[in-house]
């Protein structure tokens, strides 16, 4: 069976928007249409592409071809470990990169993998990227660097597909790096501004120090597997010869191999995807323009570190019984319900949802570590839609209140913006997790397989979370759009241009249908994601029927604090009477960005000057034995060389020279000269003889 033309074509859908930034670099500020055509249809023409991996795809993965070459599963005879791989496709397109020595082992391959999970991310991807671009024509509309924005929007979409198509862990990791290259470069975009620029470097620094980890894991995961590919005709990193045998192999604290790499693997997903405890950057990633936002917070980086666990979510299934799970699963459920206590007391429009994104994070990483990989993903495709038609909506309001953001400052726009109203209570509702909507279905999914799970916290986190969730949305919807304007900004606001509105519009349409491909009596996502032909429902009604209350009760206590008696301008949050220090603390962020600004940050600026005080010590010692050295020779050249040596050697040389000057006038050459010499000589000697004897006798 020959390998479909999508599967040895699936480079050419990250490589349209790469061509696309390089062009649009090289374009003049004055080109703006030409640069948001070029990358608006290169991100388009890479869509239809990943349709076609789709539909593929969907061909591919119901008759599996085992003895193809180029048909490749992970087909694991350890039923423990690898559940849901043993019936998926794995279409592979992998060529030799670099060679340093004449053995395999000295051979390096890259490649692409098109399999379930990279189809219905590559359509994501493309298809919220898309509608982001489209927005940012209205939105960019005024900004004078218009076409380096869209530049560095298409390197940033290039990057993650390359990211979610990549079937080697080294060409994943480089395409992780140029998606948190590009962050740093669209968070900063507003460079003049500080708060911008702090942002873009605690953002870079923040996922370094997980990156960091992740790459210690793929150097391990090389030194145990022999290679960085993750399906190789049975040979890969995920597939069952090296996953037992890493399961096997004890590396530290009686942990297994396969679990010591998940675990560093893990820290590089904690950075991206903002898990405790580097959650810090997310928020502040908000100082970048509101399309970065949506890009950031919903379809691309931050579903980089939920995407990565997924990739390799067989090694966190073997050995140790699942430990690393165990971990991911309490990192998730912690980080949920913590995000979402922080975004009850937020102000900002924007950094409200930047928590929620961190809480969803959570639901997601508590779904795969409880062993709910289907729905963690289905997370992550429901919340794409709703959470960047929230950030979008976000941006309308922003754009309609002349750039004010805070909440509190807004109200009564529910008149004046009639599209971003309606499309934005689709999406509180769709996240909130109010039926029918997407989020309902998908975070449902999660609290089931939570509830089945061996420990009881993360699901009890989990029902927390989803209730605050339900409130702080309605907080903020309340607050936004209902009662009086309370600023002059939301007095004169106005609608968004329709380049705006028509992406919130089918970004709406996506929260309330999209939810239906997990539907429990047809859960097409599952079997899409799993290659099973047929899925035993496991719908719990009282569960839907308790979330559903729960976030009904969030809705309803939230109305009755804002809605019940309207704020009025310049009115402080009833919360905070409610809640009191609470409130403080919350409004804050626990204040963790305080500790680290006092351990850690201090630390280190005292660490550098104590290391700068040292580095001068050593430079003073260094010229100190210069300066010795130099006074020594000085003194050995002034009183040593010139006053003994050169005047002795000299003087030596002096009195030779005068001596064999004086000898040379006696070599004249002429012989009269040599006879009237010995003739005088002979005369000097008899006249000393003569007197010798007359004085002698």
């Amino acid at each position: 069976m020959e390998l479909p033309w999508i599967a040895r074509y699936l480079w050419l859908i990250p490589l349209l928007p790469l061509l696309a930034a390089g062009i649009t670099a090289l374009l003049k500020k004055q080109q703006r249409k030409a640069a948001a055509t070029l990358v608006i249809g290169a991100i388009a023409a890479s869509f239809v592409l990943s349709l076609c991996a789709m539909g593929t795809m969907m061909k591919h993965q119901p008759a599996a071809q085992p003895e193809t070459a180029a048909v490749e599963h992970s087909a694991p005879k350890d039923e423990a470990a690898l559940k849901f791989h043993d019936k998926v496709t794995h279409l592979t397109c992998n060529f030799e990169w670099l060679r340093f020595s004449d053995t395999d082992a000295g051979l390096l391959r890259l490649g692409f993998v098109l399999d379930p999970l990279t189809a219905c991310m590559v359509v994501m991807v493309t298809l919220v990227s898309g509608l982001i671009f489209i927005y940012s024509v209205g939105y960019m509309a005024h900004d004078e660097n218009f076409t380096r924005f869209f530049t560095f929007l298409s390197l940033f979409a290039s990057a993650m597909l390359g990211l979610v198509m990549a079937n080697n862990l080294v060409l994943l990791f480089v395409c992780w790096e140029l998606v948190g290259l590009a962050s740093y470069l669209l968070i900063g975009f507003w460079y003049f501004k500080p708060s911008a620029a702090e942002a873009a470097k605690k953002a870079f620094i923040t996922t370094k120090l997980g990156d960091l980890g992740f790459f210690i894991g793929i150097l391990l995961l090389y030194n145990q597997a022999g290679t960085l590919l993750f399906y190789d005709n049975g040979n890969g990193a995920l597939e069952a010869n090296a996953l037992g045998q890493m399961a096997k192999t004890t590396l530290v604290w009686g942990l297994s191999a396969s679990t010591v790499i998940a675990l560093l693997i893990f820290c590089g997903a904690v950075g991206k995807s903002g898990q405790l405890p580097l959650h810090v950057w997310l928020p502040d990633a908000m100082e970048g323009p509101t399309p970065v936002s949506a890009l950031i917070h919903a379809a691309t980086m931050v579903a980089a570190g939920v995407f990565l666990v997924a990739r390799v979510y067989p090694l966190f299934q073997v050995g140790d019984n699942g430990y690393a799970l165990t971990i991911v699963a309490y990192t998730g459920a912690f980080t949920a319900l913590f995000a979402a206590l922080i975004a009850v007391a937020q102000r900002d429009i924007k950094r409200i949802l930047a928590y929620s994104t961190v809480s969803q994070l959570g639901y997601m990483m508590l779904a795969l570590g409880v062993g709910g990989f289907v729905a963690g993903m289905f997370h992550l495709l429901t919340h794409a839609f709703f959470k960047a038609l929230l950030f979008l909506g976000s941006g309308s309001v922003i754009h309609g209140c002349h750039e004010e953001q805070d909440v509190f400052k807004m109200g009564g726009l529910a008149k004046k913006m009639p599209t971003t109203r309606w499309t934005y209570f689709i999406g509180v509702g769709a996240l909130a997790g109010i039926p029918p909507l997407a989020g309902f279905w998908s975070k449902d999914e999660i609290l089931l397989d939570a509830r089945h799970w061996q420990a009881g916290l993360p699901f009890w986190f989990g029902i927390v979370g989803a209730g605050l969730t339900a409130f702080y949305m309605t907080r903020q919807y309340v607050l936004v759009f209902s009662g009086e304007p309370r600023s002059h900004a939301a007095e004169h606001a106005h609608e968004s241009p329709p380049v705006m509105t028509w992406p919130l519009i089918i970004l709406a349409l996506g929260s309330m249908f999209v939810g239906f491909i997990g539907f429990p009596w047809a859960n097409w996502v599952h079997g899409f994601l799993t290659g099973a032909h047929s899925h035993e429902v496991h719908f719990d009604w009282g569960l839907a029927i308790a979330s559903t209350l729960i976030a009904a009760g969030g809705i309803l206590f939230g109305q009755y604090i804002y809605l019940r008696k309207p704020l009025k301008a310049n009115e402080p949050d009833p919360l905070i009477d409610k809640l009191g220090p609470l409130y403080v603390i919350l409004e804050n962020k626990f204040f963790i960005d305080e500790f680290y600004e006092a351990v850690f940050v201090r630390f280190m600026h005292w660490w550098a000057k104590a290391v700068e005080i040292l580095d001068r010590l050593i430079n003073f010692i260094v010229d100190l034995v210069g300066w010795i050295g130099f006074a020594i020779s000085w003194v050995f050249h002034r009183f040593g060389d010139e006053a003994i040596v050169n005047n002795t050697f000299d003087g030596v040389c002096e009195t030779t020279r005068v001596t064999g000057g004086l000898a040379t006038r006696f070599q004249s050459g002429q012989i009269g000269h040599y006879l009237r010499f010995l003739a005088l000589g002979t005369i000097v000697l008899f006249v000393v003889f003569a007197l010798g004897e007359a004085l002698f006798k």
